[in-house]
């Protein structure tokens, strides 16, 4: 058996603890995980409405915080257009890495059902991130001395075609929500689109209209000054954004489910770590007590679910709404 030199060894040795160093070294240089290395410049927040609405002030709500935890800005930008469908198009075609939106359940669900010619499909083009926080509507009427609450669908049955309903807007929750409304409670309220929901208040104050769905915070103080009515919310049960409200399912309209919500959502090429660390994120801030009595105040629930969250809320809504969308063939083109 031949023996190996004691300098053979010493080379061995050697060389093992150079090929060892090499990796090391290059283990050390290679790019830190996505997630990890993720934000390294400020975050935008696009927002499809003016300042002031409930669409922005979550997404300002969410900001603040959001900057602490990221370490870099978080900006929200305005881009009102088209019921929100421009801001979340300019989502969609984002690839800085850094840009998302918060939205109303409509830009992720039912856009291009409603318009074939929008530019962006929520299912394909958007990374669904978290779902922030959701609300029932509150079905609401002008105040008569002859029309209580009590018989409210009784009269509405009666008065067919005679009756009209208002919305901000074709497509639009309010809209949709009423339409499904009509065919469970055999009413037929004739649709009145307005610009958004303080004109749908002023024309049901004024008598233009007899009935709408209206978001909680906005029915309740019209309700509290004794200038509209309440019928009932459109959640399953009662709400504790309107506790005072029954559920249109306690006044005979079984079945009867709807909300509006909002959520963030990415470009569909936001890699997964960035989704999932930003989703962690939002769930952390959405939960805590200062945040959660915030959007409380703004007429919102918390949700705060994962990426998987909405994006069964919104396969869900899409069905759903889908199918009265083409049952009624209602277009916003």
């Amino acid at each position: 058996m031949i023996q190996q030199s004691p300098l053979r060894h010493c080379l061995g040795a050697i060389l093992l603890i150079a090929l060892s160093a090499i990796s090391t070294w290059a283990a050390a240089q290679k790019p830190a995980h996505k997630a990890d290395a993720w934000p390294t410049k400020p975050v935008r927040l696009m927002v499809g409405f003016p300042a002031g609405t409930s669409p922005d002030l979550v997404a300002r709500t969410l900001a603040e915080p959001l900057t602490k935890l990221l370490g870099q800005p978080v900006i929200v930008e305005n881009k009102p257009g088209a019921g929100g469908n421009i801001a979340a198009d300019l989502v969609a075609k984002s690839s800085d890495g850094h840009t998302f939106g918060v939205m109303i359940n409509g830009n992720l669900t039912i856009a291009k059902l409603l318009n074939s010619s929008t530019p962006f499909d929520p299912a394909t083009d958007l990374a669904p991130i978290s779902l922030i926080a959701t609300a029932p509507l509150v079905l609401s009427a002008p105040v008569t001395p002859t029309d209580p609450a009590a018989d409210f669908f009784q009269t509405a049955r009666k008065a067919g075609n005679s009756w009209s309903y208002g919305s901000p807007g074709v497509g639009t929750v309010g809209h949709i929500g009423m339409e499904l409304l009509k065919a469970k409670a055999g009413i037929d309220p004739v649709h009145v689109p307005y610009p958004g929901y303080p004109q749908v208040v002023t024309a049901m104050i004024g008598g233009q209209i007899q009935v709408a769905l209206l978001p909680p915070g906005l029915a309740l103080i019209q309700a509290r000054a004794g200038k509209v009515k309440t019928i009932g919310v459109t959640s399953s049960g009662r709400s504790v954004l309107a506790p005072e409200v029954p559920s249109l399912n306690e006044a005979g309209i079984r079945d009867y489910q709807l909300e509006i919500w909002n959520g963030v959502a990415g470009p569909a090429t936001t890699p997964k770590p960035v989704v999932a660390k930003l989703s962690a994120l939002l769930s952390e801030i959405t939960r805590s007590p200062e945040v959660r009595q915030k959007l409380f105040a703004q007429g919102w629930q918390v949700a705060g679910s994962s990426a998987e969250g909405l994006a069964n809320r919104m396969r869900t809504d899409t069905a759903v709404l889908g199918k009265i969308i083409r049952e009624r063939a209602i277009t916003a083109q």
